[in-house]
């Protein structure tokens, strides 16, 4: 049997958008004080319970601080990767969370559609790919990968093969830790957040 890894999927830390309860797809929206400290306990507690010898993150500002603060801790470089930007809220973004969601079902989350935006079965599309091209480049080893709770609702859905959500929305900084070998994925964890 091949060597069993861990890729370890975490959230940005919160950023000026989370704290200001608002849609930010932007990609210059940058962490805050709490956001980098959050960063920081996650990237203490990657360094006591695994050995990541990659690290990938998307390519907006808040994602990119969070990588940064794990890399210095993990002495990793980090490689950026386009497609794992945050899902697009379309005519949402900027707007705050309370913002009317017409046609939102929350018994299928997943297909609703902000408008000019992203159903989150397109972001698995779009994010399953570039997963399993880093689960491929890791082989045993384990991984990070630094993305957006969009994202990382899609990557669940990938890997599990449905849109149960992880127990509860992953907080910002907390990590959902994913077992692999041989190019399959064997279950997803969802660690307390640090």
């Amino acid at each position: 049997m091949a060597d069993v890894g861990s890729v370890l999927l975490v959230r940005h830390g919160e950023s000026e958008g989370n704290r200001e309860r608002v849609f930010t797809r932007t990609p210059d929206v940058p962490l805050t004080p709490a956001g980098r400290a959050q960063a920081l306990a996650t990237a203490h507690v990657l360094r006591e319970r695994f050995r990541p010898t990659l690290l990938v993150t998307s390519p907006y500002v808040r994602a990119r601080q969070t990588a940064q603060i794990i890399a210095e801790v993990l002495s990793l470089p980090v490689d950026v990767e386009d497609d794992l930007q945050e899902r697009s809220y379309g005519e949402y973004a900027g707007k705050p969370y309370a913002t009317a969601r017409p046609g939102y079902d929350p018994r299928a989350y997943w297909t609703w559609r902000p408008p000019g935006g992203e159903s989150l079965e397109e972001v698995a599309a779009r994010v399953g790919a570039v997963l399993d091209r880093i689960v491929s480049r890791a082989g045993g080893d384990d991984a990070v990968v630094v993305s957006h709770g969009g994202v990382m609702l899609a990557l669940w859905r990938h890997v599990t093969g449905d849109w149960e959500r992880p127990g509860r929305v992953v907080h910002n900084a907390g990590i959902l830790e994913v077992r692999h070998s041989g190019g399959r994925y064997h279950d997803a964890v969802l660690l307390e957040a640090p």
